[in-house]
């Protein structure tokens, strides 16, 4: 079974987190999301709070299949600030392990140098901090190791493309048409 963490600051973007989430879920990926901090209650950008299943402290990520950055403002600042994450990040980028990040949160990537020599796309206007990136505008963009995506909006097509790898293709396309998404 495939092991995926979801790094939750206060402020993130709910629907680019909890989507993801549900989604991993059902194709039976073990997802924990992680709140950064001491406390595991984390709150969104829109005022729903969440309970994280750790605060980050409690792991030590050497399981990690894939870590997963969402956006949502100020979360994706409290996220590029926090050292033990960056540094996390730093870590499984150089050991190849998979990354997702969305809407504003590709720019932490770009902060720190992973995008070097790949392409990725983020929320309109972050362009300039995917530093080293060819930026692209569509929805999900998959670049070696590194998965990045718009915004809420394309949040579900993100979290299905973080399934497909982990769980391959055809659990990707069950978990789709069981939500009914992009039926014809």
């Amino acid at each position: 079974m495939s092991k995926a963490y979801i790094f939750l600051a206060e402020g993130f973007e709910e629907v680019e987190a909890l989507s993801v989430v549900d989604i991993l879920r059902r194709g039976k990926v073990s997802l924990e999301m992680v709140a950064i901090g001491d406390t595991p209650f984390v709150t969104g950008s829109h005022g729903i709070g969440v309970k994280a299943d750790c605060v980050f402290a409690d792991r030590d990520y050497e399981d990690a299949d894939l870590c997963i950055l969402p956006g949502g403002m100020p979360g994706t600042k409290h996220l590029g600030e926090y050292a033990p994450l960056t540094a996390l990040l730093k870590k499984k980028a150089a050991e190849q392990v998979r990354i997702g990040a969305i809407c504003a949160a590709p720019s932490v990537l770009g902060d720190l140098g992973l995008l070097n020599g790949k392409n990725a796309t983020c929320y309109p206007g972050f362009e300039p901090r995917l530093q080293g990136a060819e930026c692209k505008l569509d929805e999900v963009v998959v670049s070696g190791n590194i998965t990045t995506s718009r915004g809420m909006g394309t949040a579900i097509a993100f979290g299905l493309e973080l399934l497909s790898q982990l769980e391959g293709k055809e659990c990707s396309e069950q978990i789709a048409a069981s939500i009914l998404y992009r039926i014809s």
